[in-house]
C-alpha cells in the first residue's frame, strides 16, 4: 500500500486510472509512469492528453526527477504530476516548488518519516529563499 502526500498530510490513492511506461505510451494515454533517467525534451513532445505523470525516484539522492518536474512545467504541462519513491520529508519543499502537485511513498517510509515531519515542510511557498531573493 501507498500513501500520497500533499500539503495537507498523507491521504490514500484517490487515482484508479492505472500507468503506462513511456516505451508503451500511444497517444491518448491518461497517465504515464517515467523514470528518472527520461529526457525531459522527448517527454514533452510525447505528453499528448496525459492528465497524470508519475516520475520514478529510485534514490533520495538521485534529483533528475526534479529536473524533469521543472521542464514539464516550464513547457506548460498542467496536468497532475507526481514523485513516486525514495523522496524523503526533507525533500517535499523542493518536490513541489520543482513543480510535483504530490509525492507517492511506501507504507515503511511514511511509518519512518510520518506525517507530522512532512507537514512541517508543507508551507513551502513561505519559505522559498529564491522568491525572497527576487523580491
Amino acid at each position: 500500500m501507498n500513501v500520497i502526500v500533499t500539503d495537507e498530510g498523507f491521504a490514500p490513492d484517490d487515482w484508479t486510472d492505472g500507468f503506462v511506461t513511456l516505451e508503451d505510451a500511444a497517444n491518448d494515454v491518461v497517465a504515464l509512469d517515467v523514470a528518472s533517467d527520461t529526457d525531459s525534451d522527448e517527454l514533452v513532445d510525447r505528453l499528448g492528453s496525459a492528465r497524470m505523470v508519475r516520475v520514478d525516484f529510485p534514490s533520495s539522492a538521485d534529483g533528475r526527477g526534479f529536473t524533469i518536474a521543472r521542464v514539464l512545467r516550464l513547457k506548460g504541462y498542467t496536468g497532475r504530476l507526481r514523485a513516486r519513491g525514495h523522496v524523503l520529508a526533507d525533500q517535499y519543499a523542493m518536490a513541489r516548488r520543482s513543480g510535483f502537485d504530490e509525492v507517492e511513498i511506501d507504507d515503511a517510509l511514511a511509518n519512518r518519516q510520518p506525517e507530522d515531519q512532512w507537514l512541517a515542510r508543507a508551507d513551502w511557498k513561505d519559505h522559498n529563499y529564491q522568491a525572497r531573493l527576487r523580491g
